[in-house]
């Protein structure tokens, strides 16, 4: 049963059959509403739906959108959502979608998105690699408490808080922590699981002192291993979600650059040197930029033992530029927001031969590979990876070569 719609503006119109368009940024499908266009959550391109519309405030504007109730003209694609909380959850919002099928729009997303920028229309945009899991592959979890310590999620829309008993996309040991911690947690209001899945690790946030926890809580940080070698990570350290996709990620940054030991590399947002440790035997020398303080300490104590490796704590805007070797190679891994100007402004003026720029946000990894291509590079590949299974979510590496090189 999907939940009441919020009545805080103008009348709107309460169900409404409706056409779907293409997906839209956040993975809702785009529709026509009265000549407005509206994103509608649990549809497919093509669908004849009827949905029902809800209106709101956000960040001081309104928002219309609309939930699937009713598929008139069903997708070939669709198929039936395993998890029970699928809709009223909404964490995930392609779970009623053929994988395959998941797979393909991912590629398709990236490629309009590229399609606004003529220095990439012609880009090559390689099929979307499937993950080795595609549920049960999240290794962090971050649940809201509500009503006298239950764990779950709120829905992006509603704002309706949804109890969850087990969650699809997380890791056997997340599920086996909400079971041992639900209804005992109303100390917080909000609470963070993160484990090490070749580890068996565990990291639960804040530190819990009810008598009936069953597991110990409060630990400044866990362990990972990746391609052979530990890492220690943070609680405000970022790490990703999917271990077993990280490992892809680097395999196919090292495959791009092809590193050998006359080459200095730069791992530019370098978080916790995931990159830049299991790298460091190709190459002569290796620095790491990181703004983070907790993610360099991490760094720090993963990488005592690999001796070419200089960690530069900083913002990569303000240190790329200080560095006084030439760059072979540099790997670009920004948040979401993507490259600060005068990062890419730094990278130009250095010209490193080579950059494998590895994204999580298509819309920010288009504006700044325009940025670089009219600063004398070419992109030669993107390369979408799907991290995140049963979401809109999608990583790209983006590889780029100095123009010049032939």
């Amino acid at each position: 049963m999907l939940l009441d719609p919020l009545r805080n503006e103008e009348d709107v119109k309460e169900y409404v059959d409706l056409r779907l368009g293409p997906m839209g940024e956040i993975g809702d499908c785009v529709a026509n509403l009265d000549g407005e266009t509206i994103g509608v959550f649990g549809g497919i391109p093509g669908e004849l739906v009827k949905a029902r519309i809800y209106r709101y405030r956000r960040r001081k504007r309104s928002v219309v959108v609309g939930i699937v109730t009713e598929v008139i003209e069903r997708s070939p694609y669709r198929v039936e959502a395993p998890c029970p909380n699928f809709g009223p959850c909404s964490g995930c919002q392609w779970q009623h979608i053929e994988y395959q099928h998941q797979l393909a729009l991912k590629r398709e997303i990236v490629r309009d998105t590229f399609s606004s920028y003529g220095t990439l229309k012609e880009v090559n945009i390689s099929p979307t690699l499937p993950a080795p899991a595609q549920f049960e592959y999240r290794n962090h979890a971050r649940f809201t408490v509500r009503f006298g310590g239950q764990m779950g999620f709120s829905n992006r829309i509603t704002r309706r808080f949804v109890r969850i008993e087990n969650c699809m996309l997380m890791t056997p040991i997340i599920n086996e922590t909400l079971d041992g911690l639900q209804d005992k947690v109303s100390e917080t209001t909000n609470l963070s699981v993160r484990v090490g899945v070749n580890t068996g690790d565990r990291l639960i946030q804040p530190t819990l002192s009810a008598l009936d926890i069953p597991f110990s809580s409060g630990q400044k940080w866990y362990t990972e291993r990746l391609k052979g070698r530990i890492f220690q990570v943070a609680s405000p350290s970022f790490f990703q979600v999917n271990t077993p996709q990280s490992e892809t990620l680097i395999d196919l940054v090292s495959e791009y650059l092809a590193l050998n030991k006359e080459q200095t590399l730069v791992d530019a947002y370098a978080g916790v040197g995931t990159f830049a440790a299991i790298l460091a035997p190709s190459v002569k020398k290796v620095y790491a930029i990181e703004e983070s303080a907790s993610a360099v300490n991490d760094a720090s104590s993963a990488l005592s033992d690999v001796k070419n490796i200089e960690l530069l704590l900083g913002k990569t805007e303000n240190v790329l530029g200080d560095i006084i070797d030439d760059i072979d190679a540099l790997i670009l891994d920004p948040p979401r927001v993507g490259c600060h100007p005068d990062s890419l402004k730094a990278v130009i003026e250095k010209q490193p031969l080579r950059i494998a720029y590895v994204s999580c946000d298509p819309s920010s990894l288009a504006r700044d590979l325009d940025i670089l291509v009219k600063g004398n590079y070419r992109v030669t590949n993107i390369q979408p990876v799907d991290m995140f299974p049963q979401t809109y979510h999608v990583e790209c590496v983006a590889t780029l070569t100095l123009s010049c090189e032939t």
